[in-house]
């Protein structure tokens, strides 16, 4: 049984470019998907938040319309419910990513609000990939690797990696009001972007990196991460 971590954000709201709030969290299937495929296959999965606050789902990932159906999205809430771990989660300022066999990040836009610029998870992040060991990072996620760019740039320069795409966040009806978007700022980061069309699944490796490009590739992306572990 290997031990995975999952962090997740601990944010209520995204800022938009206009200084309102957008209601948000995780989203619902891009964090209940893979922490069935881990726990199905026998692992344990302990949950780490910045500041240890409970985090919120955002409400949106559990509408009807946005799981094809309402007994769909029932199922859902109900899986949230049952993970125990999101009720008291780790402080992230306190993990020890040595202590982890893999590390994943779910998304939603919440990561682009508090990760973006997190210093510890900047840290885990690069922990991790110095360490070889599978790191996960699904849809709006990428953006806690912003944080891990310094005077020399980033580590992850260079790497062939996907996310929510600047054509995904224009037909969700965000792009306008975004103060910047994921895709870009990746790119800028001097990462290489592989971009699939809206909302197909594409899940893309690089070395011991594993990225996801929308909801639809949580799953996938976690069954791909189990190879690595060892399952």
């Amino acid at each position: 049984m290997s031990k995975i971590l999952f962090v997740v954000t601990g944010a209520r709201h995204w800022t938009l470019k206009d200084g309102t709030q957008h209601p948000t969290g995780y989203w619902a299937e891009e964090l209940v998907a893979p922490f069935q495929v881990f726990t199905g296959a026998g692992h344990q999965v302990v949950v780490a938040t910045p500041g240890g606050v409970p985090p919120v789902v955002d409400e949106g990932s559990l509408a009807a319309e946005a799981n094809g159906g309402q007994e769909n999205a029932d199922a859902l809430r109900q899986a949230i419910d049952d993970i125990e771990q999101l009720r008291a989660p780790e402080s992230l300022e306190l993990v020890d990513p040595t202590a982890y066999d893999a590390v994943f990040y779910p998304g939603g836009h919440g990561p682009m609000e508090d990760l973006s610029g997190d210093a510890d998870s900047a840290r885990l992040l690069v922990q991790t990939l110095e360490s070889g060991k599978p790191l996960g990072i699904v849809c709006h996620a990428p953006a806690a690797l912003l944080a891990t760019e310094g005077e020399g740039g980033s580590p992850f320069s260079g790497y062939r990696l996907t996310g929510f795409t600047n054509a995904e966040e224009t037909q969700a009806g965000l792009a306008e009001g975004a103060p910047w978007l994921l895709q870009d700022r990746l790119v800028a980061l001097g990462a290489d972007f592989q971009e699939a069309e809206p909302w197909s699944e594409n899940v893309v490796v690089d070395r011991s990196l594993f990225t996801g490009q929308n909801p639809a590739s949580s799953g996938p992306l976690a069954r791909r991460m189990l190879e690595a572990i060892g399952s």
